[in-house]
């Protein structure tokens, strides 16, 4: 399905990030609906490197891309020598930033800091330079405990990765009131499931890690209170239809992207038990987060509505039911 009115042929749209989850969403969006677009996928494909926690530093996966028929680029957005390459092999029209290091539990600050919001100041300078509008991946992170729903301008982060995203937020701001000859848009993304994210390993969504608990036949395994445990989750349809919508705003600016309603994790697995015909006995394990984690997350989408013209279209029961066939292919060709 296509969104907006902007007709993205015969332009040069770069996707950094572009074989993880978001990015490689996206990047099928614009080969499928705009055949004569010029798609550049820059990303750091994984390799055996990994953070203090013991995850994967790089998510990006080829399986994401197979099928992708536009220019992919293996490299890091910190190698300010490939951002220069970059910007004087192509002119590019869109900026699709949606490269990070996204995992909540990194402790390495200084790693989280360099990647998420200096490398993005360089992306910036381009997108001044081309002329190229710039979309990037911001996060419902940046409220940590902030009151529900939560609102642009009061955002309290609990980790690192949270503030990484609210200060790439205010650089993007400064840029804004500079520079009026582009817009800049940060889409505050809030949990995300769907196609393509199972490569993300531990850091993929609860939908698709309790799916296929259930499928492998075991019981699924929730934090203590998991009813009262509440999250906008939001479907990866939707998340591409905000950022398609993001490329010719009313205006610059921060916006939330949810659905503006909050379920708990409970309900993801009742609704994934009814979906997959499965009556698996739930299990209740400590919460190791307390302190470190958002309970209660809702989007207050009116400004995303209003400025960007995004209405979600999938409702959480709507959302895992399109998923699911997805959700058992993955099982049987990478799990099985």
């Amino acid at each position: 399905m296509r969104y907006g009115t902007v007709d993205f042929n015969h332009k040069t749209i770069l996707i950094t990030g572009g074989a993880g989850f978001i990015g490689s969403n996206l990047a099928f969006y614009f080969q499928e609906n705009f055949p004569l677009a010029r798609v550049v996928i820059l990303d750091l494909f994984r390799s055996n490197k990994t953070l203090s926690n013991g995850n994967l530093k790089s998510f990006g996966h080829f399986k994401n891309l197979i099928g992708f028929t536009g220019d992919v680029i293996s490299g890091d957005i910190n190698d300010k020598t490939l951002l220069a390459d970059l910007a004087s092999r192509y002119r590019f029209d869109y900026i699709y930033h949606e490269a990070a290091i996204s995992d909540t539990t990194a402790l390495e600050q200084d790693l989280m800091i360099q990647t998420n919001l200096n490398a993005f100041g360089d992306l910036l300078d381009i997108a001044i330079a081309h002329g190229a509008n710039m979309i990037y991946a911001s996060s419902g992170a940046t409220y940590g405990d902030a009151p529900s729903p939560q609102r642009v301008g009061v955002e309290a982060p609990q980790n690192v990765y949270g503030f990484s995203k609210l200060m790439m937020d205010h650089l993007a701001a400064k840029y804004i009131q500079k520079y009026t000859h582009i817009s800049i848009v940060g889409l505050r993304y809030f949990n995300v499931y769907g196609a393509r994210e199972f490569f993300k390993n531990k850091t993929a969504s609860m939908v698709i890690q309790f799916g296929h608990q259930l499928l492998a036949g075991k019981n699924p395994t929730l934090f203590e209170n998991s009813d009262k445990i509440v999250r906008d989750f939001i479907y990866i349809e939707d998340i591409i239809q905000a950022n398609i919508l993001a490329a010719s705003p009313k205006e610059s600016g921060v916006f939330n992207v949810g659905t503006g309603k909050a379920r708990s994790f409970q309900s993801m697995v009742d609704i994934l038990q009814e979906t997959l015909g499965t009556t698996f006995t739930c299990e209740y394990i400590p919460n190791p987060y307390v302190g470190r984690y958002q309970f209660y997350t809702q989007a207050d989408i009116q400004t995303t509505q209003e400025i960007l013209g995004y209405a979600p279209r999938f409702t959480f029961e709507e959302g895992i039911k399109a998923y699911t066939p997805t959700i058992k292919k993955v099982f049987e060709e990478e799990c099985s």
